[in-house]
């Protein structure tokens, strides 16, 4: 029996399947998938499954962060460290830099730089100075402050406690006590010699603005008792609570508890004129230490 010639349809559709195959010749059978059921010719006009072979096309990008990085939770974020962080350790490894130089280094615009260096410069942690090493318009080279400084990990501490411990296990006993015991006096004349002379109040603020400078969380308040209230309103307090909360050398009072004598100490060098007795101390309970300061009558 003769087979009818094909249609026009159908003679299209088969020369497609033909065309999409290989370069090389080979014919490769479509998948089983894709092949007709038995008897019934294949419909010339239905949609192809997409090929999984296929590449896709490249989404287009996204906005990126304001800041060049990437977006936060990709694991390139996660890897790099925030622009500001990157900022200033780059100026602690190169000493100074232009907004330029650390755009290019961070990968960031020159824009978005100088936007991160002003905001740590209200933070007090980088300042700028004029450089005429270029002609044209003078640039500005940031470098740290002392507060930018502090931010990088600071090992004295632990140079300290294992001098401590080196002193202490080599001399005989006792002699770390007098040794903290001459440093007080050698540093309460120093306090005075800042502190200067004048009312009590006085001195124990500048006593205070000292301490903090040093990293102690200071306060200072008057004493009042309720004999003095009702007697007179008016009346100066005769005694004062200077509160630390936050103690710079806690780590290693923490290990040598004769550095605490050795604060109270100080602190009645510093003030002669007063009775200095301890009110607080941390290392036994609450979360600050004090000193209550009174003045000392004419007589004693």
């Amino acid at each position: 029996m003769s087979v009818p010639p094909p249609t026009g349809l159908e003679a299209k559709a088969a020369s497609a399947r033909l065309g999409a195959q290989p370069a090389s010749g080979r014919l490769v059978a479509p998948a089983a998938a894709e092949q007709p059921a038995a008897g019934v010719a294949a419909d010339p006009l239905a949609i192809q499954a997409p090929d999984p072979l296929a590449v896709p096309a490249a989404p287009k990008p996204s906005g990126r962060p304001a800041d060049g990085a990437s977006p936060p939770g990709s694991p390139t974020a996660a890897a790099h460290p925030p622009t500001r962080e990157a900022a200033l350790t780059l100026l602690l490894r190169q000493g100074e830099a232009t907004a330029a130089e650390l755009a290019d280094c961070l990968g960031v615009s020159v824009q978005v730089m100088r936007r991160h260096l002003r905001s740590l410069e209200e933070d007090g942690l980088v300042e700028a100075c004029s450089s005429h090493d270029r002609p044209g318009r003078p640039s500005n080279r940031w470098h740290l402050t002392s507060q930018g400084h502090d931010r990088f990990p600071d090992g004295s501490e632990h140079f300290a406690l294992g001098l401590l411990q080196s002193i202490s296990a080599s001399l005989p006993p006792g002699t770390l006590g007098v040794l903290l015991n001459q440093q007080a006096r050698e540093k309460a004349d120093l306090y005075k010699s800042r502190i200067g002379s004048g009312p009590l109040a006085e001195r124990l603020e500048r006593l205070v603005e000292l301490r903090r400078h040093e990293g102690y969380v200071a306060e200072l308040r008057p004493e009042i008792d309720s004999e003095s209230t009702s007697s007179s309103a008016a009346a100066a307090p005769q005694s004062w609570i200077l509160s630390e909360f936050h103690c710079s050398v806690m780590r290693i009072a923490e290990e040598f508890p004769m550095v605490c004598d050795q604060e109270l100490q100080l602190i009645r060098h510093t003030f002669p004129d007063c009775q200095v007795e301890r009110v607080h101390w941390r290392l036994q309970e609450g979360h600050s230490c004090g000193f209550r300061l009174s003045l000392r009558s004419a007589g004693s």
